[in-house]
């Protein structure tokens, strides 16, 4: 067993052993959390840590009065950034990490239509009919509102309603705007509802998700036990209007939906209501229930089909061999009681978790992981193991996975850990993250059977791990060798391979975001995939205000890669007005399949492209057109 991870398992006490039968649903939690059974035994809490504030506030005083040397406050929850430090079927165009699962992102489909969410505007683009033409845009904020201070980042759509997540340091919570979109494209303005909540902001994950028409939010609250008002941090909603105040907040998570663990809590090393958010769609007015659960600070969140997973972590001072107390959540999107699970390490993102279809949860974990939040998943260390428990096992919180649930995994050469189940496999590997690549000649990526065995597959490579992705039942490993990109296609049965490498001479990638890959399969082991591309050797943080250079398009037939072209942006250099988001957090370049027909997004252009195959059979793009939907811009360009 791995160091720091096994010291931390072996200094839990295990309450209860695993169950030895399945139960009836042999992913149902035995026992579950405990909310609190009143507004009063919660009061009573947090009139507990006032209290304990209060003293520890006078104890200073008296110090401070007697010339002594006063003691440094315990660290409060760090506020609110003042920014963002930077100035996610057939006719699906997200890379999404669970089929039917969707993620907020920046462009979707509508019908005959593209919508494109691009630095705080809403715009329409036809395709229908062959056509490639703007059709409308609107501000993604509404009349009224004052966008200064806000990022509208991530947009869903369910039936006719466009749904705009934004986070708004100026009104302290995430922002949700509705707008109707018509069959013939054209936009309007439905309303906007303010969600409480803290920076959940992070370099990896998505903010929001939509199962069918709910719309699902993870956000945290951090709790302050100096605050002359703590419920002012609890989950809360309101519907925004002109001179709306902090009065009409409404709270969403009474105190019978407020869980907690046996886990004793420290409010001054930081605790949070881990809150998640389910909001009908389908409702004529937008209604959301928040289940929160009170735990440490420190989080990573994934969400699957049925339940979202939150795994906190308590950060401890001392030696480094000293891991962090950590468990697992388990929130059931029925709005059913949360259970729990007392674990080890923690995941590095989302992609560390799959919730497998027999029943097991599998997470990636290392012993000094940082969570998700702003760049902390690029910064993890430490060793790694695959703990892999089934669903049944997760209780009241009181029990902790088994010593055997871990296997220990060997650590890759590189900075920024990648990681993605595809088939039976884990596969993972480390590369350079936001940084400028880095000369690599020699690295690998690892294929772990889970399922199975867990032997874990070592497969040498001559470039880093920047992205990992499904081809179909096999995979895709894309890095950086500090100026070329390769693209390793990897066989992952009966025994992983890799089976072919394609090299894209002086490129990098030029999203660092899941979403900025996409695959098509046209049929068994034969699809089409695409990714943009910038000049080698820039970093991965140039999106942030720079469109790709390119979408680079490859063809998969049987795991042999070959090219088949790029269609190359032509940016215009006018001033767009904008007003918020002025910085592509989420990116702005996108390959994109729809109808038969294959497109790009980059920056304020959509160009489209054809397949001609020559008389050698060699297959090529060629551009037949593009069109700008820039704010002024002529409606198509050519």
């Amino acid at each position: 067993m791995i160091k720091g991870i096994a010291v931390a398992i072996a200094a839990m006490a295990i309450m209860t052993a695993l169950p030895a039968t399945a139960t009836t649903d042999r992913t149902a939690p035995r026992k579950t959390l405990e909310a609190f059974a009143s507004e009063a035994e919660l009061a009573g809490l947090l009139d507990s840590w006032k209290e304990e504030a209060k003293r520890r506030r006078d104890e200073r005083r008296r110090e401070a009065q007697a010339g002594l040397s006063s003691q440094a406050a315990p660290a409060a929850p760090a506020p609110v950034a003042a920014a963002k430090e930077a100035e996610a079927t057939s006719d699906a165009v997200t890379n999404v990490q669970h089929a039917g699962v969707d993620e907020g992102g920046i462009v979707k489909v509508h019908g005959n239509h593209l919508v494109v969410l691009r630095r705080g505007r809403l715009f329409t683009v036809a395709i229908g009919g062959g056509r490639l033409a703007p059709v409308d845009s609107i501000d993604a904020f509404g009349p009224g509102v004052d966008p200064r201070g806000t990022w509208y980042d991530e947009m869903l759509i369910a039936g006719d309603t466009i749904v705009v997540i934004g986070f708004s340091y100026a009104r302290g919570g995430t922002e949700i705007g509705l707008f109707r979109i018509s069959r013939a494209g054209t936009l309007a303005y439905k309303g906007t509802y303010h969600l409480r909540s803290n920076d959940y902001y992070s370099s990896r994950n998505y903010a929001s998700r939509l199962i069918g028409t709910k719309l699902v939010f993870y956000t945290p609250l951090h709790l302050n036990p100096y605050a002359a008002d703590p419920y002012a941090s609890f989950p809360a909603m309101r519907k925004w209007h002109a001179g709306a105040t902090a009065a009409e907040f409404r709270r969403i998570a009474p105190a019978t939906r407020i869980y907690r663990s046996d886990e004793p809590l420290d409010p001054f090393a930081g605790v949070a209501l881990h809150s998640v958010s389910v909001c009908d769609l389908a409702a004529p007015e937008l209604e959301c229930e928040s289940t929160a659960v009170l735990a440490p600070a420190g989080r990573v969140f994934y969400v699957s089909p049925g339940s979202v997973f939150v795994w906190t972590t308590q950060w401890r001072r001392g030696p480094e061999h000293a891991a962090p107390a950590a468990a697992v959540f388990r929130i059931p999107l029925d709005g059913s009681a949360p259970s729990a699970l007392k674990v080890a390490g923690s995941p590095i993102d989302q992609f560390s978790f799959l919730e497998g279809a027999d029943g097991m949860l599998n997470v990636l974990v290392r012993a000094n992981g940082r969570g998700e939040g702003m760049w902390a998943a690029e910064a993890s260390a430490g060793d790694l193991a695959l703990l892999r428990v089934p669903l049944a096992s997760f209780s009241d919180g009181r029990d902790a996975a088994p010593d055997d649930a871990y296997r220990a995994l060997p650590r890759p050469r590189g900075h920024a850990l990648q990681s993605r189940y595809v088939g039976g496999f884990l596969l993972y590997g480390a590369g350079t993250g936001w940084r400028r690549p880095q000369p690599t000649r020699e690295s690998e990526v690892y294929a772990v059977d889970y399922a199975r065995d867990a032997r874990t597959h070592t497969l040498p490579l001559p470039h880093a791990v920047d992205r990992i992705e499904a081809l179909g039942r096999d995979a895709v490993v894309i890095g950086s060798d500090g100026r070329a990109l390769h693209f390793t296609s990897v066989r992952l049965a009966p025994m992983p391979v890799a089976a072919y490498r394609y090299t894209r001479p002086d490129a990098a990638q030029g999203e660092t975001r899941s979403h900025g890959f996409f695959y098509k399969p046209e049929r068994e082991d034969v699809g089409l995939l695409g990714l943009p591309i910038i000049d080698g050797g820039e970093p991965g943080p140039r999106h942030l205000r720079k469109a790709s250079a390119a979408v680079l398009y490859l063809r998969n037939q049987g795991l042999a890669l070959s090219e088949l072209g790029a269609l190359d942006a032509h940016p215009a250099q006018a001033n767009d007005g904008c007003r918020a988001s002025c910085v592509d957090w989420y990116g702005n370049s996108r390959p994109l399949f729809l109808h038969g027909r294959l497109f790009a997004l980059m920056g304020y252009e959509i160009v489209e492209g054809r397949i001609d195959r020559r008389p050698t059979g060699e297959e090529r793009i060629v551009e037949t057109r593009r069109a700008s939907f820039a704010p002024g811009a002529p409606a198509v360009a050519h």
